[in-house]
């Protein structure tokens, strides 16, 4: 293990991409209902800095956890995945 530890890594969607270096992530996880046993997608939003400012909505993106930028900003896009079909 490096120095800084092991850090999260977690794989979304771009939903919004308006503001200037930061975009905005939605990963998706499957929790299991208590009673029901059945699978429920729940989705949770993250801020996440994209320094050249390369993604667009619908891009799939792998990010990485980082030190606090900004009061929502605790996470910072590693890679693209894919991205979205241009039309």
């Amino acid at each position: 293990m490096n120095k800084r530890g092991s850090r999260r890594k977690l794989v979304g969607l771009v939903v919004s991409n308006a503001m200037d270096k930061t975009v905005v992530v939605r990963v998706e996880r499957l929790v299991q209902d208590p009673r029901y046993k059945k699978y429920v997608r729940r989705y949770s939003k993250y801020m996440a800095h994209d320094e050249g400012n390369a993604c667009e909505i619908g891009d799939r993106v792998q990010i990485i956890e980082h030190r606090p930028m900004s009061k929502h900003k605790r996470w910072m896009v590693q890679e693209t995945l894919s991205k979205t079909a241009q039309v």
